[in-house]
């Protein structure tokens, strides 16, 4: 197995490039203990490349995407390029076009409460203690992606699934629910919609082939009572697009902060993509205060998911650990009594925890 890897960054806007910076500092110090050789190449996405080039996604990012081993993003966008005007790019159109472009059907977000981090969490500590979760989320099909317009004073879009986007998002999350505990809450609104009906039908026909897994359908407005008030019962929840969009926001908010959270979105033909699940921050863009964590733990997942190596995943995971027990805590995370550190400080002292 090779031990050399390319690895395409995109800082993207805000906050981007600090989280960024430390994520990548991480990796260097892992990839020397575990004897690891990364050649970094760095692409304009989102807002800075409308700025630059006029485009969210230019077709030179697309390509350095496509030819790499993994790709890893900062975030994206700000109010300085919001606009209503369907004429003007928007940097949301260059990340729906990065995962339409590398094909990238199914977006993972794990949700795990860290112990140390129970006091961050709005809910009681008996409701999130042990909550460890994965959204897999459809990604390339549904609302975001069907017919829409304006026509006069009316404006629509259009919700449509082939049955193979069901099918193979489908057959990720049995195939890691098998990894996990063994258990697929599938979520659709099949009472109201038709290709929720298809959803469900698709996911019991496929549940016949996965008979060691335990499949729960689940209506999506249920499901979003139950992430607040049970969320220990789920182990993998899939879902379609925006379905997904919104579920794993909230579930996101059972850790207490969008900073701790990591995703991965892949597919069957290009590099997988990972990110952190929280925003572009502009307001605290270069003062040093945004958490790094989130897009660290995206660099575990890479590890895991891409090139199936979970030693060094195990390394990474253990070090955010240790310095969270120790105590030490960006903004968004700071409790009374702990230690409040800033951007740089928080990735430096994750590198030193950093263990084969």
């Amino acid at each position: 197995m090779t031990n050399k890897f390319n690895l395409t960054v995109l800082p993207g806007d805000g906050i981007g490039p600090e989280v960024i910076r430390e994520a990548i500092k991480a990796l260097k110090v892992v990839a020397s203990n575990f004897d690891l050789d990364f050649e970094i190449e760095e692409a304009m996405m989102g807002g800075c490349a409308i700025d630059a080039f006029g485009n969210p996604l230019p077709d030179e990012a697309l390509a350095k995407c496509r030819a790499g081993d993994a790709i890893l993003l900062g975030a994206i966008g700000g109010p300085k390029w919001d606009t209503t005007d369907p004429n003007k790019p928007r940097p949301e159109q260059g990340l729906l076009g990065l995962r339409k472009g590398l094909e990238l059907f199914a977006n993972l977000r794990p949700v795990k409460v860290f112990k140390s981090l129970i006091a961050s969490s709005t809910l009681k500590p008996e409701v999130i203690e042990g909550v460890d979760l994965l959204v897999v989320r459809e990604l390339t099909g549904g609302l975001y992606f069907g017919a829409s317009a304006r026509e006069g004073t009316k404006a629509f879009d259009t919700l449509e699934y082939h049955d193979f986007e069901i099918k193979r998002l489908l057959a990720v999350a049995f195939d890691l629910a098998r990894k996990r505990r063994r258990r697929v809450h599938s979520i659709d609104k099949a009472n109201v919609l038709e290709s929720s009906r298809l959803w469900r039908e698709i996911a019991i026909e496929m549940g016949g082939d996965f008979q060691d897994i335990e499949l729960i359908h689940q209506l999506v407005d249920n499901c979003a009572m139950q992430l607040i008030r049970n969320p220990k019962q789920f182990d993998v929840v899939a879902t379609s697009n925006m379905f997904g969009d919104i579920l794993s926001d909230e579930a996101s908010m059972l850790t207490g902060s969008l900073g701790m959270l990591s995703s991965a979105s892949m597919g069957d033909t290009y590099p997988a993509l990972y990110e952190p699940i929280h925003g572009s921050a502009p307001d605290i863009a270069n003062r040093d205060i945004a958490n790094p964590i989130a897009t660290i733990l995206s660099v575990a997942l890479m590890f895991r998911y891409s090139f199936n190596l979970d030693a060094p995943a195990q390394a990474i995971e253990g070090a955010v650990d240790a310095v969270l027990e120790a105590g030490w805590r960006t903004a968004d995370i700071m409790s009374e009594g702990k230690k409040q550190v800033g951007t740089t400080q928080m990735g430096d002292l994750i590198c030193s925890e950093v263990e084969v």
